[in-house]
């Protein structure tokens, strides 16, 4: 690794519980994708990209939350025009996003993307695609075949009457087969479907036919709250076969959630390290405060008063005398509370009762006391 490139991503776990699939190994500007390479979450900028400005601040938040490489929509001309100046404002790894034209990806080489996404169901022709892949050998640029079941050409669909997992693996396969035969290997594959068994049932069909490295996700997932189980259910089933080198979640809300909900992922999962992870009973009738409001504060305080933190601590904020001693014992910093009151635990000791009305900012300044190195205190 060079003395200006980042670890890629730098907050992994140590030890991989699930066997991976063999890839070979491409890089995404500083990020290394395949080939044992850890995980890494990207995420989609929903500002228009002629607005360097605005793309440029909603990158630097992705990256704060934990995206180690982002996308961006590049829909015209002016649009591509505008990536060298947004490649000089971020740090991060951009993907140029290109449908139909592909013109806009070869100008999205020219003007220094990391990598350039292309969907074989609109791209046209496949001396389009030869063009675009002799652009990138040229330029040192990875390619993105991006396959999704509502975006099939007409070959496909004519074969198959409509979009199964057999219909879009076999999209890919082709375009795969054809970049290959080009002597060019420097792209990855993403095979999904916005049906959840279908786009694992693509990913089972499509690992074991190639090395190229994956792109997992569920595509249009669906509004935050059931989008976000939908991802976990698909992408966790998927990488729990060992399938998945870089991933996405399709969330209609904000980007950074989709940055979050990745990384929960990859950490309930044990690809990543914990980092900071809030653990809190479900509440019930034995419940003696207001648990839900509480934690729901904390759990904003700590997103935004330690965003970028690479801690590993774990904070229970527990809600009754049944499980909550025991977890919160278990914690970092833990609180378990009952009848207005909680006993206040730091690594595994009690140190001292306080008030419900103190839980919230005593629980956050603990946890930010042990988030921060001893020097910086």
């Amino acid at each position: 690794m060079g003395p200006n490139e980042k670890e890629s991503p730098a907050n992994v776990a140590e030890a991989n519980p699930w066997p991976r699939r063999r890839s070979r190994r491409i890089r995404v500007g500083s990020v290394e994708v395949g080939g044992g390479a850890p995980v890494s979450v990207q995420s989609m900028t929903t500002t228009d990209t002629r607005d360097v400005e605005t793309t440029a601040s909603q990158i630097w938040a992705l990256a704060a939350s934990g995206a180690d490489i982002v996308r961006v929509a590049v829909q015209d001309a002016e649009a591509a025009d505008r990536l060298p100046e947004i490649r000089r404002a971020v740090k991060t790894p951009i993907i140029a996003d290109i449908h139909f034209d592909y013109r806009l990806a070869l100008r999205a080489i020219e003007r220094g993307a990391d990598a350039v996404r292309v969907n074989p169901g609109n791209i046209g022709a496949r001396e389009r695609l030869r063009e675009i892949a002799n652009a990138a050998r040229e330029r040192g640029v990875p390619l993105r075949i991006g396959v999704n079941g509502g975006s099939l050409s007409k070959a496909i669909l004519a074969r198959y009457g409509h979009p199964t997992a057999e219909a879009i693996v076999e999209s890919a396969v082709e375009t795969a087969a054809f970049l290959d035969d080009l002597g060019f290997h420097t792209f990855k594959i993403a095979v999904k479907s916005s049906d959840v068994v279908e786009t694992i049932r693509a990913y089972r069909l499509l690992a074991p036919r190639g090395d190229w490295p994956l792109h997992i996700g569920v595509t249009e997932a669906g509004p935050e709250a059931p989008g976000t189980v939908r991802s976990a259910v698909g992408i966790g089933v998927v990488l729990a076969d060992g399938i998945g080198d870089t991933l996405r979640v399709s969330l209609t809300a904000d980007p950074v959630a989709e940055v979050r909900v990745g990384i929960d992922i990859l950490k309930s999962l044990g690809l990543r390290r914990p980092g900071l992870t809030l653990v809190s009973c479900p509440s019930c009738g034995r419940c003696g405060i207001d648990l839900i409001g509480l934690t729901s504060r904390i759990e904003k305080r700590l997103a935004s008063e330690l965003a970028g933190s690479t801690a590993d601590l774990r904070v229970a904020v527990m809600g009754c005398a049944v499980n909550g001693p025991g977890e919160a014992r278990e914690a970092d910093i833990g609180v378990a509370g009952g009848d207005g009151e909680a006993l206040l635990f730091a690594k595994g000791r009690v140190v001292r009762k306080i008030a419900e009305s103190e839980m919230e900012d005593v629980v956050v300044a603990e946890v930010k006391r042990l988030a921060t190195p001893r020097e910086e205190r």
